[in-house]
């Protein structure tokens, strides 16, 4: 609000004409609202892109090898959904049945043990102090910022030589090693498992042992959930290595099983587009049941550090 006024507070004279702004502090509302505005906007582009692509596979699903190519692609046209699931589950005699077990198998299975042996590690890394521990911690570090793809080869040559190539142990084996879990137990370990409840239970004459499986892991559920998770969706989601160190049809997991299926059109002329879509939508299902399932680890983790 603008004013002219004559005098100023110690009582001179004030040119004429003059004009006197006079400040207001910012309403701590306001800005918040504008914040809150702002980081809703944010999240509502971002859901969008992270959304889009699902939203496009759905509707590449419903659509048959005609409409894929002739229709509109972002909207939908003929229903052809259950003709594609039918005939994804029953081509090759029902081998995509199989792929889906396996990859079951290996995310399932590999990332369970994975998560138990982190756990573990990061507990130990984290509460027991030996000669060497910094090295080790050092390794761990440095091992994760090593990509993958890079021990991809050196891991066909060692199941080569010992004969696991185009096993099941070929995908098992890799999946229970995975330092990024190791570091993420570790730092959990420290913010929540306390040194003093460590002494009392072996002050009461609790074992080691005891003391892992009894106290820690129930107290590291909210950890041991997350690293499950980033274990799960990593291995469902691999296609360096199983394209190989898995040679037999039958081994293949989801992603080489599609990857398969859509370079028969070069191969052999045979089209099958729409199921490899269709099998693509049905790949994210288990991963966003997955996320479900484990939002309730996560919300009694977040509770039972509110409580303490």
């Amino acid at each position: 609000m603008a004013l002219t006024e004559n005098r100023t507070e110690n009582g001179t004279e004030r040119p004429r004409g003059r004009t006197v702004r006079r400040l207001t502090r910012p309403d701590p509302a306001a800005r918040s609202r504008g914040g809150q505005r702002f980081l809703l906007v944010g999240l509502a582009l971002a859901s969008a892109y992270s959304l889009f692509p699902v939203y496009w596979l759905i509707i590449a699903a419903t659509k048959d090898r005609v409409g894929l190519y002739q229709s509109n692609g972002l909207w939908f046209s003929d229903m052809h959904l259950w003709d594609n699931l039918r005939q994804v589950f029953t081509y090759g005699d029902g081998i995509f049945l199989r792929w889906t077990a396996n990859s079951f198998l290996y995310a399932g299975v590999g990332s369970l043990g994975g998560t138990l042996i982190a756990l573990a590690t990061g507990y130990g890394l984290a509460r027991f102090d030996f000669p060497g521990r910094s090295a080790v911690f050092a390794c761990v570090v440095g091992s994760f910022l090593i990509p993958i793809a890079l021990l991809t080869l050196p891991l066909y040559l060692l199941f080569s030589e010992i004969g696991m190539v185009d096993t099941p142990w070929a995908m098992l084996i890799p999946c229970l090693i995975n330092p990024f879990s190791v570091y993420l137990a570790k730092v959990y370990t420290e913010a929540t498992i306390p040194f003093e409840l460590l002494e009392a239970a072996r002050i009461d004459g609790a074992g080691e042992l005891r003391i892992f499986f009894s106290i820690v892991l129930r107290m590291m559920t909210t950890g041991g959930a997350t690293v499950f998770l980033l274990a799960f969706v990593n291995t469902w989601n691999a296609f360096f290595l199983p394209l190989t160190v898995l040679r037999g049809e039958e081994n293949w997991t989801l992603n080489l099983g599609l990857y398969n299926w859509s370079g028969k059109r070069a191969e052999s002329g045979v089209d099958l587009t729409s199921l490899v879509l269709t099998g693509a939508l049905l790949s994210i299902v288990p991963m966003a049941i997955m996320m479900v399932a484990m939002r309730r680890y996560w919300r009694s983790g977040v509770t039972m550090g509110a409580l303490k």
